[in-house]
């Protein structure tokens, strides 16, 4: 199309961050100005933009990030925030904004990878990407009796405990060394601004962040944040109560004894890979959902 400009990385741009938050508000009904203003926005998350006189009318950010897989470091592009302004859809802006962020990083990176809507599930195949299954991990669970347990709650509204999550998070060892991420700490501070504001909790017995909700028999874990190895018996004994039957891992657990369950999971959503020569994605994982863009 003519008459369009093509930005990125813009994030210091006033006027255009504005507008790309206002598309981003229309589309997803998200806004990411609380989060750019607490300094977590950070060079990591690079928008490519079309952009209409001041106007941006579609969008395709890359968040640059390494995968460990089996404990060994992978480097990773998640394309995310694709989008664009119901006046110029149907025009292969995106496309054209897919071609650039490939022709830039494609060689560079051993794998690229998103998580689609079922609504363009069609869209990226077009560009090497194959859907790839993601798998739920449960366990049965049956309580024991714990010693004292000592948990603060951290308010993902409170700068200070936002701070506190950010340095513990700087320094985290990954979630999963089957499967897990690295430097995804400004990913993770958008879920405990937007998503998980009142579910994270410090555990300082184990010296540990815990981002977790109960729920009558079930607790579900979306993130364990330490800066060393946790023994998961005791994370579980101190944020289960009696009636706890199950535990839900949103994430690749690899912990040593543990017998958990995993199946096929049932989303909507759909991961789509791009490796590079030889790497080979993992089969039956489940991505960090606080590291999903």
């Amino acid at each position: 199309m003519t008459g369009l400009s093509l930005y990125k990385d813009y994030k210091n741009n006033d006027e255009l961050r504005k507008s790309f938050n206002d598309l981003a508000t229309l589309v997803f009904g998200l806004n990411f100005e609380e989060w750019y203003k607490k300094g977590y926005w950070n060079d990591r998350y690079i928008p490519f933009s079309y952009v209409a006189g001041t106007k941006v009318i579609a969008n395709v950010s890359v968040n640059i990030l390494k995968l460990v897989i089996n404990g060994e470091i992978k480097k990773a592009i998640q394309i995310g925030t694709v989008m664009t302004h119901p006046d110029y859809r149907g025009k292969g802006l995106s496309s054209s904004l897919m071609n650039m962020v490939m022709e830039e990083y494609e060689d560079s990176y051993d794998f690229i990878y998103l998580v689609a809507n079922p609504n363009v599930l069609e869209f990226y195949p077009k560009f090497g990407f194959h859907p790839v299954n993601e798998y739920r991990y449960s366990l049965s669970y049956s309580p024991k009796t714990s010693g004292t347990s000592n948990i603060r709650k951290l308010d993902g509204g409170n700068i200070e405990d936002l701070e506190f999550i950010y340095n513990v998070a700087s320094e985290r060892v990954p979630v999963s060394n089957l499967f897990g991420t690295q430097d995804t700490q400004g990913i993770l501070m958008f879920y405990c601004i937007y998503v998980f504001k009142s579910d994270i909790y410090f555990l300082e017995n184990e010296d540990a962040i815990v981002i977790f909700k109960a729920n009558e028999n079930q607790v579900d874990i979306f993130d364990i944040i330490s800066q060393k190895e946790v023994i998961i018996e005791n994370v579980l004994s101190e944020i289960t109560s009696a009636t706890t039957k199950k535990i839900v891992f949103h994430y690749t657990p690899n912990y040593k004894g543990m017998n958990v369950h995993n199946e096929v999971l049932n989303s909507d959503d759909v991961l789509f890979i791009k490796a590079k020569g030889n790497n080979h994605f993992p089969l039956r994982v489940k991505h960090p959902i606080t590291s999903q863009a």
